[in-house]
């Protein structure tokens, strides 16, 4: 698909009559950084004002602006997925190539929500999750592209809570960029909530001088949900472009604001698809009833049960994997070439292709959309159950006979 040669639509750069104006912290602290030099350019970090697609204009509260953090629109191409069922064709969106170190769904959320920290004069955010939380790890990321500081509540074992979290995947980047981090056990973190637990922290860095701006998990609330509204405005855009009309539309679900965006949109917009969510963690029900918080947030006037089809994913539980689970991901990586993440993609489609299979007639002839997440750094996690799956190596042999010359080879 052209999907690439998208630009972002209706979103327009903002006027300044100097660069750092776009980066009002960066001006208040007296800071030059690159952000702000790419910001003036108006691309990558530039501050935008926000109009919403025409069918959500009727939506309030409506962003008055964003900043562009993800590579955007992402591509969509055909999944050539091995034993589908007959006629039936799978695509796939892939928000795992927002960005690098921004990569997955949560970027579209923090365009959102950034933009209203800098404008309320925030200093620093605070976010929640767990210990290789994608949305932690790009919400640190983004925070420091626009000059602001990052403190991340990580939930860990009760067993590691007072050691070093060490440097594996999401950690590793997080700290690289200097992200503060303060580990919580699962025991305290499910007795006080994450709610809670920011608020904790947003108080005592108020008593420290500094301007916290609080990030739910996942960056789902109302004003993330916008994140995934605005991907809808891409998807249509892309199936008008080369002329295909999605059935059926799937995604994981982690935090409730990507289908909250993604279900509320595809029933406004032209796409009209069904949208299958499959949750990772928590109940359907936990999830109908909390993307129904986030829409009425939006004054949409829809009911979540109305929009969304939402079916239990977990298996063992929230990060946890069977051994089947990781082959699988193994395999479609091997097969296609796309690595799933084993947390939320991994067993969303693990979900889809089981049910394809039991309801071979329910699928026949549609035209799927899957929506890849991201969550790529959160393998490294799992190197240890998976080194036995991937042990395609060997020293090479190299006959005695084959002429050797010291020099020959050039160590790049």
């Amino acid at each position: 698909m052209s999907s690439s040669l998208f630009a972002r639509p209706a979103i327009v750069a903002a006027s300044s009559a100097h660069p750092t104006a776009l980066l009002p912290t960066i001006q208040a602290r007296g800071k030059t950084s690159i952000s702000s030099l790419m910001a003036s350019h108006g691309g990558f970090l530039a501050k935008r004002q926000y109009e919403p697609p025409s069918w959500a204009s009727h939506l309030s509260p409506i962003p008055s602006h964003t900043y562009s953090l993800g590579h955007l629109p992402t591509p969509v191409h055909k999944w050539n997925l091995p034993n589908l069922p007959d006629e039936t064709e799978v695509w796939i969106k892939r928000d795992d190539l927002s960005g690098m170190q921004l990569s997955g769904n949560k970027v579209r959320k923090l365009e959102f929500l950034m933009a209203e920290a800098l404008a309320q004069g925030a200093d620093c955010v605070i976010t929640v999750g767990g210990i290789q939380s994608n949305h932690c790890r790009a919400t640190a990321v983004s925070a420091k592209y626009l000059n602001l500081d990052c403190y991340l509540i990580l939930r860990t074992s009760k067993a590691l809570v007072d050691k070093d979290p060490g440097l594996t995947g999401n950690l590793l980047v997080e700290r690289l960029v200097g992200a503060h981090i303060d580990l919580v056990s699962k025991e305290e973190y499910a007795k006080i909530g994450s709610e809670a637990l920011a608020d904790l922290l947003r108080r005592r860095l108020i008593e420290e001088g500094r301007k916290p701006y609080v990030i739910p998990v996942g960056g789902s609330n109302s004003l993330g949900t916008w994140g995934y509204i605005e991907a809808v405005r891409e998807i249509e855009q892309q199936s008008q472009t080369d002329k295909i009309q999605f059935d059926d539309i799937i995604v994981a679900c982690g935090s409730g604001g990507t289908i909250a965006g993604l279900s509320l949109g595809t029933k406004l917009s032209s796409l009209q698809a069904k949208v299958h969510a499959f949750s990772v963690c928590d109940s359907p029900e936990y999830f109908y009833n909390y993307t129904q918080g986030l829409i009425n947030g939006l004054q949409a006037g829809v009911d979540s049960h109305d929009i969304v089809n939402i079916q239990d994913a977990k298996g063992l539980g929230y990060a946890l994997n069977t051994n089947e689970e990781l082959k699988f991901v193994k395999q479609i990586a091997e097969d296609t070439g796309v690595v799933l993440d084993p947390v939320y993609s991994g067993k969303a489609a693990i979900a889809m292709l089981k049910d394809m299979k039991e309801n071979p007639a329910k699928w026949k002839a549609r035209k799927v959309l899957f929506i890849h997440t991201g969550g790529l750094l959160g393998l490294y996690d799992k190197v240890g159950e998976m080194a036995s799956m991937v042990g395609n190596w060997r020293k090479m042999q190299i006959d005695e006979t084959v002429p050797r010359i010291d020099g020959t080879g050039k160590m790049f």
